[in-house]
């Protein structure tokens, strides 16, 4: 079963809401109640671990026709039918986007768990990183990121989840935004990442706008320990601006390499809702041996 994932409170807050029901009730989680949620995915068939994940910079709802509009990005999310999503640039009872809980609003849209971790105050609320989940998860965690004085703090926000049951494995999935102010900045963010986040042996996914292109030094450093999945299924297409995409800054990245397979890679070209595309993956967890799942016919 998953270990606990202790709240990290520095710099951070961190709301988890049942969503699957429709309530609005905050709930908290122990690991040792984590159970999958999902149904008939749960079971052993002949899928194997698969899961679909998607990262998207939703511009804090506002689109690039100006307008404030989280129905069209549940909209787009619902289509994708990811399990797993990381949003950035997400908003929480700010004056700009009239007060709402942007995660709340659309996770309930959506029949989804959510968390929210919050990077900084802003406008009377709060601005940060959201994750949205098919599956309940154990207690997430916050992990502040160093920024210089002057410039924006930034978090990654993590979840623990066991999508196939307990005779499947515990997967980790992270959602993060770097810094879109200086690439010394940048660099020290995955290097702390790689620091708070490889010691654990869980398999894991870190997803989220790296504000670096590949051939930088931040994204090399990120290789040395993670697998770039859209690259390794052959199609790494640019993210950003959504209008005309010509920089590819938004990644999902997955380890330990050698457990995970690229079934789909795939930048959806969405130019209205956010200044981002979206980038859905779909991966398979490979079975270590002697585990039940490596007894499953075809894998």
């Amino acid at each position: 079963m998953i270990r606990s994932l202790a709240f990290l409170t520095l710099a951070a807050i961190v709301l988890v809401t049942g969503c699957a029901g429709g309530g609005g009730s905050t709930t908290r989680q122990p690991a040792a109640a984590l159970t999958a949620t999902r149904g008939e995915s749960n079971s052993r068939d002949t899928v194997g671990q698969r899961v679909k994940v998607l990262t998207y910079n939703i511009h804090h709802g506002e689109g690039t026709d100006g307008r404030f509009d989280l129905d069209r990005i549940a909209r787009l999310i619902r289509r994708t039918g990811a399990d797993l999503i990381a949003l950035q640039e997400v908003d929480r009872h700010t004056a700009r986007a009239g007060g709402l809980d942007q995660p709340k609003v659309i996770a309930e849209q959506l029949g989804l768990q959510h968390a929210f971790g919050a990077a900084m105050p802003y406008q009377g609320g709060h601005y940060g990183e959201a994750i949205l989940s098919r599956w309940t998860f154990a207690l997430p965690r916050v992990v502040p990121l160093r920024a210089p004085e002057g410039q924006e703090p930034r978090v990654a926000l993590e979840v623990a989840v066991q999508p196939w049951g307990e005779k499947g494995d515990a997967i980790r999935f992270i959602g993060t935004h770097l810094s879109h102010e200086s690439p010394s900045t940048r660099l020290q963010q995955v290097a702390e990442l790689k620091t708070s986040l490889e010691s654990d042996p869980i398999p894991a996914i870190l997803v989220g706008d790296f504000n670096f292109e590949p051939k930088t030094p931040q994204y090399g450093l990120i290789l040395e320990g993670w697998l770039d999945t859209a690259r390794k299924f052959g199609n790494a297409g640019a993210t950003f601006p959504s209008s005309g995409p010509n920089r590819r800054i938004d990644f999902v990245f997955a380890r330990p390499k050698d457990r995970w397979r690229v079934i789909s890679a795939e930048v959806i070209a969405e130019p209205t809702a956010s200044d981002h595309c979206p980038v859905l993956i779909e991966l398979e967890l490979l079975p270590l041996e002697g585990s039940p799942w490596s007894e499953i016919p075809g894998q």
